[in-house]
Formats: C-alpha cells, sequence, structure tokens
C-alpha cells in the first residue's frame, strides 16, 4: 500500500523514523521515487532516511557521512544535553529570518526546511495547513504559479503547563496554582493543597493538535478521585528542566507533588533516538517522588493489542518500557490506543482507572504518617512444604524479615507483638515446624467465607474454568480460604500460595499455564481489602504473582498479575544478580524492585581425600628427584581414584611403570583439576538484608573482581600484571594450567596466592578490629597519596613477580578502592523505607558484581539493559572463544567431524551479565555478525563469508527462556532473521548445516526453506518453563517421557521475524525435526553464584535425553557447558560440570557449614540441591553413582550430620531421605541393601516425628 501511496504522490512527510526495519522499507520506497517528486521533507529521523530531505537544492544527502558533522553528532547518542529536537528548537526560531536576507535559491530552501520544521513542531491544524501551502506553493510545478498566500508559523509554549479547562498555557507554576484555586468546576476539597498532587508529562505535540483526549480522560479521572494535576508539557523531550521548575514550589523548592506519571512513553530525556539517563536520574533525585512511566500504543490498533497473547509489540517494548526503567521509571501501564481510522488517540478507561489510583495511592504513602501506614510481608513457600515457608535465592528470609522490621519499628511503624529473635518469628508463622503445610497448624491469619471472597474479587468466576467452584481444595478447610500468616500491629506477614498444579501430572502438560487457583486470589483480596495494606513488601526472589498468565508486557485489566496486585504498590527485594527476573516482576505485578546482596563468593578449598591429595602432590614437587617419586605418584594414582577423579583424568593402571615425563604429566593433570576445585568460585551461606559484607568477605569479592582484565577501562587484572613480570602470557598459563602442564600448574597456583595475599592486605587498611570495613575514603586516600607505603606493593616485592607495572598496580588498586566502598555500603534498609515513604528509589543496574561492579551498592531499583545494545563487540569477542572451543572439543570427540547441530538455551539474566555472550554465540556458530544501525543499536547481521569463516556453519535450535522471551523479542527477531538469511544462502549443503537441514525438512513438510528454517523457540506467550522442574521437585511424575513430553508440549512455540507482532507460534513438528539433527546440547554459566544444580531452571531446559529419543540413527548425543565464571574460560562437558558442582558444593563441609549456620533456611538449601541433581539424571543421565553414594554417606551416614539436619527443618529433612530412595527407585542410584532400608527406616521415623506420632 505504501509503494501504491508514493507512486502516486508529489511530497512524501516523514518524521521519527527511528525503528531500523522500518527506516530501510522507507528508504527503499521513497528513494526509488526520490527523483520524480517534488519535495521530500524528513524531520528527526534516523540518519539514513534524512538524507532522503530533498527541497530544491536543499539536500541532506552528505548528513552523516563525516564523523564531524554537527548533526550526525546530536543523533549519536552522547553523554549530555538535550537530544537531536532541543537543539533543533533552538535553531528554529531564528534561522528563517537570518537566510530570509541572503538572495541565494539554496539559503531559501534551507529556510523553508527549517520554516517547515518550525510549522511541523508548532503541530495544530492552521500551522499544518499554512505548512502545507507553502511547500505546494514552492515546489510544485502546477501550483508554482498561483501564489498560494500563507502565514508564519503561530508559536506555542515550548515549555510550560496544560490543563484542559485552564483558559491558557501557563509558564509560571505559581500563575497554575493560582488559577486553579479559582476554578468554580470543582469542590474546595480538590483546590486545597492537603490533597495529594499528581504531576502529570506530556507531549505538546499532542496538546497543540488537539489530539489530547487520552490527556483529558487521565486529569478528569485523577480529579474525580482527589488528587490535584500538574500536567506539564515540552516541545522537545528533555523533560528533566520542566520537572524541576514546574514540580517543585519556586519558593520553598520542595516537591509540590507526591507522585510523577509521565504520559509519553519516552525516556525522561530523549526520544527514541538518543537517551540522557544520568540527566534524567539527576532530576529525579532531586524531585524524590515515585516516578510512574504510562503507555499510549502506539504501534498496533486497541484491538490487536487486545487480542494480543503478546501484549505490546516488540518494538515499543525496546523504545517506552527498557529504556524509561533505566531512569526509574515504573508500572508500564497501557492507558490509551489509537483510533484506526482517524489515527486519533482515544482513552483506554478500565486502564485509565487502573492508572490513576496506583499513582494516587503511592503519592499517599508520602503523606500518611509512619504509625498509620499498613504493610504486608509476602514470603514464599516453594515447592509447597512446611520446610520451604521462607523461600528466597540466596536469602535468610526470616532473620532478614526479622532485622527489617526492627529497623521499622525504631522509625516510628507499629510492629506491636514483634517476637525477641529470627526464630521467634519462625515460630509465630509456621505455628509449628513439624507441621505439614497444608494443615491448619500453619498460622491461619483469616478465614475468608466464599460469599465474602466472591463479592470482593471481581474475577473469581474466571477461575472456575481451571479451578472449579471456590472454595476448592487448596489453601481451604472445605468452607472458608485460608489465609496463612501473622499480624503484628500494621505490619502482616503472610506466605503467599503455590501454583497450585505443581502436584498434577495432567497440569503441567498442559502449553499454557493454568489461572491463579481460589486460594491465590483470595490471598491478594485479603492484603488489600481486608488487611488493607498500604504497600506491599514481596521478600527475596522469587514468587509466582509476576508469572501468573497474561500478556507477556503491557497487561490488560484481565491479565492475572494485573488484577492480583489491584492497588496496592508494591515493592520487591530482589537479588542483584537476577535483574531479568526482576525486570518481569518490574513490568508484570508493577513492582519497585530493590536489590539486595547475594553472598560473597569464596573459593571452595579441599577437604578430606582432596585435601590429601594435595599435599601428596606437595611432597612429589620437593621429592621427585629422589628415589620417593615413584611410590608418590603410585599414591597420588591410588588417592585419585578413591576420589572419584579417574572420571575426569585418565589415570594408568597401579603397578605400571611409568616415566619421569609421564609421572610429570599425570602429576600436573591431577593438580591441575584439585586447583579447578579448590579454586571454584562459591557463595557461603545465606545473606541477611542489611548485613554489610565483613572484610574476609570483602576480601574474596575483591580478589575475583581484580582477576578480570577490563581494557576499556583501562585496567589490567592483577594475574595478568604478576604474570607479565616475569614475561609471561596469562592466557598461556591458562591453557597449559588446564592441560596440566605442572610447572604453570604451580605458577597459576602461586599468581593466585600473591593476588589473594595482596588484596587483604590492601583491606586490612581499612579494617577494625571487629573484621568490619570502616573509613574506607579516608584510609585509601592517605594510601594513595603515599604509593611507596602501598601494603600491596610490599606483598608483591617478596615474591617473583617484584618488578611489577607500579603503575598498572595503582589504576587498579584505585578502582578496587572505589569498589571496596560500594561492596560494604549498605542501603538495602534505607531503600525499601525511600519506598514505604513515597521517595524516589534510585535506579541501578543488576547483573553479577564481579563483572560489573556498577551493581553495587545495593538497595536500587533494579533495571536490566537496553535490549537493542546487545550483543556488545566485547561480548562477541568472549563468544567466538567459547564457541571456538566448543567446536574443538566436539570435533575431537566425534571422529574430527563438525556437529551439524546444537541445541542451545538462551536466559535473560545470563545475557544481561555478558551483555549478550550466549546471544553473540548463537550467530557466531551460524557464521554471522551483528552490525550496529546509525544509532548504535543491534538490529541487523552479515554474514561471514566462509572463506573467512574456515569452516561450516553450524545449525542451531534455541531454547528462549520465558524471562529471554519476555525482555529480548527484538534478540529473537535478530536470531530468526539470522538463521533464515543463512538458510537462504547459496552454498555447498556440506558448508552449510542450516540450508541442508532447512532445504530437507522444507521438503518433508511441503514448506518454503524460509518456514523449515524455525530455529528460535519458547514458551506460548505469558508461560514460563517446561514445567519438568515442578515434576521433579513435586515428584509427580512417572517416567522420562513423560517429563519429555512436557518439554515438547510447553517449549515448542516459535518466534517469526516475518510477524513480528503476532506472538509465539506453536511449531511442534518443525521443532521436533531440529532437535533431531542435533549432535550436542550445550548451555552457559556466567557467575559463580549459580551453578547446575543450585536452580531447578537449568536441567528444565536441559534437552539431552530428548535429543537422544528423537534422533532416528540413535547415535550419541554429547552435552557441554560453558564456564565463564572466571578469566578462564572453560568448555567443559555436563557429566564434567556436574561433578565440579557436587564436589565443591553438596559434598564440600565449607559450603554445607555455611549453609547450616542459617539453620532452617540452610536445610533447604542441601535437600534443594540433592533434588536439583536427581533432576539432571533424569533430563540427562550424566550423574554418576558415586556422587549419590558420598552424599548419603555425608548427610545420613553420618549419625551427629543426620540429628542436625531433622533437628533443624525436618520437613526438608524428610524431602532429602525421599529424594535418596526415589533417586534408587528410578534407577539412579546403585547402593547397598543397608543403605536402603536404613533410608526407610529413617523415612518413616522422619514422617512418625512430623505427624506427631510416638511409637516407642
Amino acid at each position: 500500500m505504501f509503494k501504491a501511496d508514493m507512486a502516486d504522490a508529489n511530497i512524501f512527510i516523514g518524521s521519527l523514523i527511528f525503528v531500523e526495519e522500518l527506516a530501510q522499507k522507507v528508504k527503499a520506497v521513497v528513494e526509488v521515487e526520490k527523483d520524480r517528486l517534488d519535495a521530500i521533507l524528513v524531520f528527526p529521523s534516523m540518519p539514513e532516511v534524512m538524507r532522503l530531505n530533498k527541497l530544491g537544492t536543499f539536500d541532506m544527502s552528505q548528513l552523516g557521512q563525516s564523523k564531524k558533522s554537527s548533526i550526525f553528532k546530536v543523533l549519536k547518542k552522547n553523554g549530555k544535553g538535550p537530544n537531536f529536537e532541543e537543539n533543533m528548537l533552538k535553531i528554529v526560531r531564528t534561522l528563517p529570518k537570518l537566510l530570509k536576507l541572503l538572495p541565494l535559491d539554496r539559503a531559501q530552501d534551507a529556510r523553508r526546511y527549517v520554516m517547515s520544521l518550525q510549522f511541523w513542531l508548532g503541530g495544530s491544524s492552521s500551522n499544518l495547513e499554512n505548512f502545507l501551502k507553502m511547500i505546494a506553493g514552492a515546489y510544485v510545478p502546477a501550483l508554482q504559479k498561483t501564489n498560494i498566500p500563507f502565514d508564519d508559523p503561530v508559536n506555542f509554549l515550548d515549555v510550560g503547563i496544560w490543563h484542559p479547562m485552564a483558559p491558557r498555557m501557563f509558564d509560571d507554576v505559581g500563575e497554575y496554582l493560582n488559577w486553579y484555586g479559582t476554578r468554580k468546576d470543582v469542590n474546595e476539597k480538590l483546590k486545597s493543597p492537603d490533597s495529594p498532587t499528581i504531576g502529570l508529562i506530556c507531549q505538546r505535540s499532542h496538546i497543540v493538535t488537539g489530539d489530547d483526549g487520552h490527556y483529558v480522560a487521565v486529569v478528569m479521572e485523577m480529579e474525580a478521585r482527589g488528587a490535584r494535576v500538574v500536567p506539564i508539557f515540552s516541545g522537545g523531550l528533555d523533560y528533566s528542566s520542566p520537572v524541576q521548575r514546574f514540580f517543585c514550589d519556586p519558593g520553598t523548592k520542595k516537591p509540590l507533588v507526591q507522585s510523577v506519571v509521565s504520559l509519553t512513553g519516552f525516556a525522561l530525556v530523549g526520544g527514541p533516538a538518543s537517551q540522557d539517563h544520568p540527566r534524567a536520574v539527576s532530576a529525579l533525585r532531586s524531585l524524590g517522588v515515585p516516578y510512574l512511566v504510562a503507555l499510549p500504543l502506539v504501534f498496533q490498533s486497541t484491538e490487536d493489542w487486545l487480542e494480543s497473547t503478546l501484549g505490546l509489540h516488540p518494538v515499543q517494548v525496546a523504545l517506552q518500557v527498557a529504556l524509561p526503567e533505566l531512569d526509574g521509571g515504573l508500572e508500564p501501564i497501557i492507558f490509551s490506543g489509537r483510533d484506526s481510522r482517524t489515527g486519533k488517540s482515544h482513552a483506554l478507561h478500565k486502564r485509565v482507572e487502573q492508572l490513576c489510583t496506583r499513582a494516587i495511592r503511592w503519592a499517599e504513602l508520602k503523606r500518611k504518617t509512619k504509625a498509620e501506614k499498613k504493610l504486608a510481608i509476602t514470603v514464599f513457600s516453594f515447592p509447597p512444604d512446611k520446610g520451604n515457608v521462607g523461600t528466597a535465592a540466596y536469602l535468610d528470609v526470616f532473620a532478614s524479615i526479622f532485622s527489617v522490621l526492627r529497623e521499622l519499628k525504631n522509625d516510628g511503624y507499629n510492629v506491636d507483638g514483634l517476637p525477641d529473635t529470627a526464630e521467634g518469628l519462625i515460630e509465630d508463622v509456621i505455628h509449628d515446624k513439624e507441621a505439614k503445610f497444608n494443615s491448619p497448624d500453619l498460622n491461619i491469619a483469616y478465614r475468608m467465607p466464599v460469599r465474602e471472597y466472591e463479592m470482593l474479587t471481581p474475577y473469581a468466576k474466571a477461575l472456575e474454568e481451571n479451578w472449579g467452584k471456590a472454595p476448592g481444595s487448596l489453601n481451604s478447610d472445605g468452607q472458608n480460604l485460608l489465609i496463612y500468616g501473622k499480624q503484628y500491629g500494621n505490619v502482616f506477614i503472610g506466605v503467599q500460595p503455590t501454583f497450585g498444579y505443581e502436584g498434577d501430572p495432567m497440569r503441567l502438560l498442559f502449553a499454557k499455564s493454568a489461572s491463579p487457583h481460589h486460594g491465590f486470589a483470595a490471598y491478594y483480596t485479603f492484603l488489600e481489602k481486608i488487611f488493607g495494606a498500604d504497600a506491599l513488601l514481596h521478600f527475596g526472589t522469587h514468587g509466582s504473582l509476576e508469572f501468573m498468565p497474561g500478556k507477556q508486557v503491557g497487561m490488560s485489566d484481565v491479565c492475572y498479575p494485573d488484577s492480583l496486585i489491584g492497588n496496592i504498590p508494591n515493592v520487591y527485594y530482589y537479588a542483584a544478580n537476577n535483574p531479568s527476573e526482576a525486570t518481569i516482576a518490574k513490568r508484570r505485578s508493577y513492582a519497585n524492585t530493590i536489590s539486595y546482596l547475594t553472598p560473597p563468593a569464596e573459593n571452595a578449598g579441599l577437604y578430606k581425600g582432596l585435601k590429601q591429595l594435595s599435599e601428596l602432590i606437595s611432597s612429589y614437587q620437593s621429592l621427585k628427584d629422589t628415589g620417593r617419586g615413584e611410590q608418590i605418584v603410585s599414591s597420588i594414582i591410588s588417592t585419585a581414584k578413591q576420589c572419584n577423579l579417574d572420571k575426569d583424568v585418565d589415570l594408568p593402571e597401579e603397578g605400571v611403570e611409568l616415566t619421569n615425563e609421564e609421572r610429570d604429566n599425570i602429576v600436573g593433570k591431577v593438580y591441575g583439576k584439585i586447583m579447578e576445585i579448590e579454586s571454584r568460585l562459591l557463595p557461603c551461606g545465606l545473606h541477611v538484608i542489611g548485613e554489610p559484607p565483613t572484610a574476609m568477605e570483602a576480601v574474596a569479592t575483591l580478589v575475583n573482581i581484580a582477576a578480570l582484565d577490563r581494557p576499556d577501562d583501562g585496567i589490567y587484572s592483577l594475574p595478568t600484571i604478576l604474570a607479565e613480570s616475569i614475561g609471561r602470557n596469562m592466557e598461556e598459563i591458562y591453557r597449559n594450567s588446564n592441560n596440566g602442564v605442572l610447572e604453570d600448574v604451580e605458577l597459576s597456583r602461586e599468581i593466585t596466592d600473591v593476588c589473594r595475599a595482596a588484596i587483604t592486605a590492601f583491606v586490612e587498611e581499612t579494617t577494625n578490629s571487629k573484621g568490619q570495613v570502616v573509613n574506607v575514603f579516608d584510609s585509601l586516600g592517605a594510601l594513595f597519596a603515599i604509593p611507596k607505603k602501598a601494603p600491596w606493593v610490599a606483598v608483591v616485592q617478596k615474591t617473583q613477580f617484584a618488578s611489577a607495572s607500579r603503575d598498572k598496580m595503582r589504576t587498579l588498586f584505585e578502582f578496587l578502592g572505589e569498589c571496596l566502598k560500594q561492596v560494604v555500603a549498605n542501603n538495602e534498609v534505607g531503600s525499601l523505607m525511600d519506598a514505604l515513604e513515597g521517595k524516589y528509589v534510585e535506579p541501578g543496574p543488576g547483573g553479577d558484581p564481579i563483572r560489573n561492579p556498577k551493581v553495587l551498592p545495593t538497595g536500587k531499583n533494579i533495571h536490566a539493559l537496553d535490549p537493542q545494545s546487545i550483543p556488545t563487540v566485547a561480548a562477541m569477542q568472549c563468544a567466538k572463544t567459547v564457541v571456538d572451543r566448543l567446536l574443538e572439543r566436539q570435533k575431537a570427540e566425534n571422529g574430527g567431524a563438525y556437529p551439524e547441530t546444537i541445541a542451545l538455551v538462551l536466559w535473560g539474566t545470563d545475557n544481561i551479565k555478558t551483555y549478550g555472550e550466549s546471544l553473540a554465540q548463537v550467530l557466531w556458530l551460524l557464521g554471522v555478525e551483528p552490525r550496529p544501525d546509525a544509532l548504535g543499536r543491534v538490529n541487523k547481521v552479515e554474514p561471514v563469508p566462509l572463506e573467512e569463516l574456515g569452516r561450516p556453519r553450524v545449525d542451531v535450535v534455541v531454547n528462549c527462556s520465558g524471562v529471554f522471551r519476555d525482555l529480548f523479542i527484538n534478540q529473537m527477531n535478530l536470531l530468526d532473521r539470522a538463521v533464515k538469511m543463512v538458510a537462504e544462502l547459496n552454498e555447498p549443503a556440506d558448508m552449510n548445516f542450516v540450508r541442508k537441514h532447512a532445504l530437507e525438512q522444507a521438503e518433508k513438510l511441503g514448506v518454503t526453506v524460509r518456514d523449515a528454517a524455525t530455529r528460535i523457540f519458547s514458551n506460548a506467550s505469558g508461560s514460563y518453563s517446561a514445567n519438568i522442574s515442578l515434576a521433579v521437585e513435586n515428584s509427580s511424575w512417572e517416567s522420562e517421557q513423560q517429563l519429555q513430553e512436557m518439554y515438547l508440549k510447553r517449549k515448542s512455540f516459535a518466534f517469526d521475524s516475518d510477524t513480528p507482532g503476532t506472538g509465539m507460534k506453536e511449531k511442534r513438528e518443525v521443532f521436533e525435526m531440529a532437535l533431531a539433527t542435533a549432535d550436542a546440547t550445550f548451555q552457559n554459566l556466567d557467575s559463580s553464584e549459580i551453578s547446575l544444580t543450585d536452580v531447578s531452571h537449568y536441567f528444565d531446559s536441559d534437552p539431552t535425553k530428548l535429543v537422544q529419543s528423537l534422533r532416528t540413527d540413535k547415535k550419541q548425543v554429547s552435552s557441554y557447558i560453558a564456564d565463564t565464571t572466571t578469566a578462564n574460560a572453560q568448555v567443559r562437558t555436563l557429566s564434567e560440570t556436574v561433578r565440579l558442582d557436587a564436589r565443591t558444593k553438596m559434598l564440600n563441609p565449607k559450603w554445607y557449614e555455611g549453609m547450616l549456620r542459617s539453620g532452617y533456611e540452610g536445610v533447604r538449601e542441601i535437600e534443594k540441591r540433592l533434588t536439583n541433581t536427581m533432576g539432571w539424571s533424569a533430563t540427562s543421565g550424566q550423574v554418576d553413582n558415586w556422587v549419590y553414594e558420598e552424599a548419603n554417606s555425608t548427610f545420613i551416614a553420618d549419625e551427629a550430620m543426620q540429628k542436625r539436619l531433622l533437628e533443624t527443618n525436618p520437613n526438608s529433612f524428610r524431602k532429602l531421605v525421599q529424594t535418596f530412595l526415589e533417586a534408587n527407585g528410578r534407577g539412579y542410584w546403585e547402593t547397598s541393601e543397608e543403605n536402603l532400608e536404613k533410608l526407610r527406616q529413617l523415612y518413616a521415623e522422619v514422617e512418625d516425628k512430623i505427624e506427631g506420632i510416638d511409637r516407642t
């Protein structure tokens, strides 16, 4: 249609074309017609579109060709100053007058262009009419001689205050408030300064064009609900100055408003082309009130949005949801649509009601006293078992709640009846730790009659399709719905109900997730309408609310997260290292997500036989040239086998004659494996909200930060600096150490020890007698003033690295000093108090604090990143290294042949932390590279020529997590286009496996090659996970085939870049055919906090056994894990990684004793590791028997340990015993009948104890 319209047009006018795909399409069509058209006017847009401008002798064909071009610089994202429109506004007022004085036609054409922009930005119907008269009269040949008269542009205020009932616009807030006080159309209460006041940010263009119906609706709704409004506008898209100018009292400089709602959908500073987030944050921090960013529909009609499971169009998500979040924006509620006939905006009244009510509720937090505020704290219990109440990643939940409540009490909140200890709090909330979760012994705070539930829950009827009539069997006594929890004064601590279907194998097979059950709905109804919460605090990562069915982004009033949260302001403590799921909570449940610290990572260390092995190796190094060398090696081989290291290192049979070189080689490889285990990073213990790390914990964090090169910042890692001092390359040392070269294994260890000693000396300068870091600024400032006294220099001087560069070390340690300040800063409770007082919580990135120390300090409103910024150049470089190692390993284990297909997983958090490394791995497997557009956004890819690539293009089957799908739908678009582009390349089948398989599949399915090349899959929109984890955790599965069917049913929804706005479409047949070609499965580990058995997500997305069953040749499928948690990136087999995980965590006294220090929660963490290990047995078959055997010896055979676990958390201990028996019953663990009988007897005893039965 666009082509046909252009063929008949005389003039083309375009504006704000900042979407790469749209820009390319517009350029392609208009370029063809450029010579024929009488005039082309393009206002702020992508440079390639603006180059089309043609107005007589005036054009912009050279725009951006020179990087010195001022317009190019404005269009490129820069760090400071206003955006393109702000700069243009400065010249449109004056330049036409100057150009008018010049006689040259070129100057007059330029003058008309600038006047055109002035007309355009004026926006009113008269301005647009005179604009067209001017252009037509000057450039359309048939009209040039008619002398069409036109008026000069009518100027409106560029910046000001507007109100639909006001007689004019205002440029002074005092004048506006004076007018407001004289209004006759509202009651006196609304005019009172004591009424809540909401600031609204509007787009000037909508106001001057009269397209303001949606703004009028918001103003009227706010006022109808008793709130005054101050609606401001700006001609450009920099609202930082207007916010400070109009939302603050000109006299006192204090805020006039209690919350702000942006109705533009854009970042506060900058439009779709460029943003200045630091400037925005500075303005909003100064104002200090909650900042909500509501959305008008732009790229789809209201009908399309309502019918879409996807929700908001992917392009709008990237531009108008992700970018405002970087400013600290909350609550992306869609409040208006666009009429498909007239193009005018119209209000979506139910959504406007929700937006206005929630904005006023945030404002009320600033107005209410602390003593009268009601706070509801929600804890989670998953899997549903009494031993799991208070589940959260890395967090000691009840100790944290206790700490927070004490702080709130001291600050004036009513927390009457709070127990004296965290243990007392546990007893109160779960009433009896030895009771089953679903029994009345869990403390019942409220019994809700069905009639009351149905009256107060408007969507209750909709739940009956999945759950039947209320009350149902979940959170119910058969007559009432039960709310579990405990109230202390004005604080209620409640237990969130679970999904409800985790124990039902049939429901787990559904492709789409079920609605919340009646008990779940009743819980949130109770919080809002019976308890009357002013704010809700979800405590820890993470619950179920944000994962309930509904649109991915841009909720409607029938989406369950929106219905459940209702009107309560939602504050959510989320782990700092999990920005992806925090972003889901932010977008789907309107959460203000506040980050908390994860436990610092420490080296795993050695224990038992592993420690003995290390001592034997030390003996060998000092005695190998004596007659005892051969005997010691024999002991090393024997001990290594006892430690099951023969699965990882090729060890000779005992008694075999070995040369000195062979002995060194064996010892080197065993030593390398020992070093790998000992240096493995693991978080020890659980975090308590508000407790900063100790000095020793700070050392552990800084050692890891210091181990990474940061070339963009000019910072070298400490290992690199030390290696350079002796003429060595650290990468080479790592490589040789991995290969078991004894000298370099020892050198690597020495470098590690010196690094730790140097950083310990550094931190000790700021450590007091209690082991706390204090006065960092003063202490380190003195150190850097006198470099010769630097303690890290003193440490290094005593080693072989004495000549290490002082300048490079100084730069590094100055950086570490800044990091140390952030590591020990503590704002987790402070930010919560700010949120509860209706203040602005400063935003900050989530991710791995080792890779990105800007994640610290915690207590920030977590955001992800601009999805169009990844993968970065650095991520692409890292990806190439990992992919090359993966392909080399696969070739070595596959007779020298390249794999034809690799099935891999993309995670949301991983790609945020690494800026798109695993995304880049997919591109490099395909043999393509990303190319940024003119604004630096990654929106296109280009194939690398085969001769340059030097290998075949490898086919991929990409399983995107539901969270990745929600956050990075634009990157799914990029990946799908990349796969289809590669499939359509005219290349030999043996060098392009994507094309080879697509041709075969197209023929079998009777579809085009493009359709057959569908490789980017995920869940149905609004659904998450394969449900395999739920089945395993709840023992609700019968066979591995059932688990595989769950995976196929839930993960076979494909993304199609040819129809990007339609959401995910089920394409199971293509999915199965693609998986059947896979030679290997592959996943990534990117940070030390989370490994394979820490969470269930990894095995939930593992298709190893499934691929094996789908392959017609039944060829053994390999499985690999890339580990980029340290500078020494590794590609290991899945079985190697599971063994490493078991040795460093579940079987490691350092880890499990650290967990048990947290008591109740610690037992659950141990049980969870065993359950997740069994999950890997179920999906991959890659868990060795000895792992279960050693776990049984550690936790069951040891009578003292058994007693500790039982007394600390009997329910979790019962689950631990049950998992051992289940692993045996399913054939994953072979053990003695004696062990099994002991387990059965123990299970019966625990059951009796929990049920209160005494058989003595």
